[in-house]
């Protein structure tokens, strides 16, 4: 035996699908707030974190506005001196997983170390940090570049710094799959701990991509909302006068423990991860294919993983960005897969008051699929004031609906016609 590993648990375990994957904890940073409570108040009523942009001056360019966090504090989650060290989006990731594991109350120094992972869902790295680098070599040269510039920008530090936080040296990887990483790398970190690979996934996704190329290069797709003069109204999915979507960024993190896990510590569960489903329009680099047919595909794998019917569903969470196109495609998308029952579904959309957090979207809006289930009510689309012909569904329009909920599909479509979709339930 090689020395050194004399102690790891390592018995063989078969390939599972029968495990069932439960939510025990939950963390959020975003921009409506910090914390899960916040969070989850902030989407009740209906609050708006989109203001005008304060990472650069945006008065150069068509779109002023953006959803950024607020009133951030890393040294509240790290020491000084690691917080320096790491880019933006992995703070967030770490502080995103304190509170997760706290929420659970889970000690990760009690667990088997080897059977607790970390999968999570990044869009950009540290864009930002890039653009500081590129500035400080055209200004005083490369050898003024930090030693910390090469790994704080990769993608899967985040994964990385929590795994080294935290102590998790389980299954660990980095989910790259723009607007839908978050909800991908929920969904296949359900499928290691059904596989038998983890107990204990730490999952979900984390962005922090504010930088001024950014702000630019998506002006330049004309791809954002321009409605700068009513930043609270700018991100209005599924409204006949939406322009765009508004780019944010933040972070969410779900503890997922295999039921027999979460039972034998006691640990309270708060929804089960039931199904989940992929596909990839191979169409468009940025553009959702016209038919929604892989779209639909997902929805359907998804609900076919749940081992459900389409009338089961009691609730969409949709990807819902407040593009003229994806919005109409998804709407075409839902009924394909629901027909008439589609019009009896509530549908609605988390970025319509935290805007588009890319890479960590799916994940925020699985948490508020979570917290739907356990609260019974349904957060809003809010602005969603002038019906559009070619999206004539249930919105859940302007204030909050109770609701009991079985079964939610949560929806996620990225750029390069890359779709993730999961099923949670609530646990009986």
């Amino acid at each position: 035996m090689t020395p050194g590993f004399e102690n790891l648990d390592l018995p063989v375990r078969p390939r599972r699908r029968d495990r069932r994957v439960v939510v025990t904890g939950m963390g959020v940073i975003s921009p409506i707030g910090n914390t899960l409570e916040e969070y989850w108040r902030g989407l009740l009523t209906g609050k708006s974190g989109i203001a005008r942009v304060t990472f650069c001056d945006p008065s150069d360019y068509p779109t002023k506005i953006a959803g950024e966090v607020k009133d951030f504090d890393p040294t509240l989650y790290l020491n000084p001196k690691e917080a320096r060290r790491l880019a933006r989006f992995t703070q967030f990731a770490v502080a995103a997983t304190r509170m997760a594991l706290a929420h659970a109350q889970l000690d990760p120094a009690k667990l088997k170390q080897d059977r607790a992972g970390v999968l999570l869902g990044n869009g950009n790295g540290g864009f930002p940090t890039v653009e500081e680098g590129v500035r400080a070599l055209v200004s005083k040269g490369g050898r003024r570049t930090s030693p910390f510039f090469m790994p704080m920008i990769l993608p899967n530090m985040a994964a990385s710094q929590v795994s080294i936080s935290f102590g998790l040296k389980g299954y660990n990887s980095t989910i790259v799959t723009a607007c839908a990483a978050g909800t991908q790398a929920t969904g296949d970190a359900v499928e290691v701990i059904r596989r038998g690979a983890c107990d204990v996934m730490v999952a979900g996704g984390t962005e922090a991509g504010m930088t001024e190329i950014g702000l630019a290069g998506f002006c330049a797709m004309r791809a954002m909302s321009t409605r700068n003069d009513e930043p609270a109204r700018a991100s209005r999915p599924f409204d006949a006068l939406r322009d765009g979507f508004v780019a944010s960024e933040g972070a969410a993190v779900l503890v997922l423990e295999s039921l027999e896990h979460a039972v034998n510590r006691g640990a309270r569960v708060l929804a089960e991860m039931s199904g989940y489903g992929v596909s990839s329009d191979a169409y468009h680099a940025v553009q959702p294919s016209p038919d929604g047919a892989s779209a639909a595909l997902a929805m359907q794998r998804a609900i076919a993983d749940a081992g459900i019917q389409p009338t089961d569903i009691d609730y969409i969470n949709a990807h819902g960005t407040s593009t003229p196109l994806n919005d109409a495609v998804e709407t075409a998308a839902i009924k394909s897969v629901f027909g008439e029952h589609a019009y009896r579904v509530p549908v609605s959309s988390t970025k319509s008051m935290i805007g588009h957090a890319l890479g960590a979207a799916g994940a925020l809006e699985a948490v508020a699929c979570v917290k739907m289930i356990e609260e019974g009510v349904l957060h809003p689309t809010t602005n969603y004031e002038n019906p559009d012909p070619a999206c004539d569904l249930d919105y859940v329009p302007g204030k909050a609906r109770p609701k009991k909920l079985r079964h939610v599909l949560k929806n996620s479509f990225g750029f390069g016609g890359q779709n993730a979709c999961l099923v949670i339930s609530k646990y009986d």
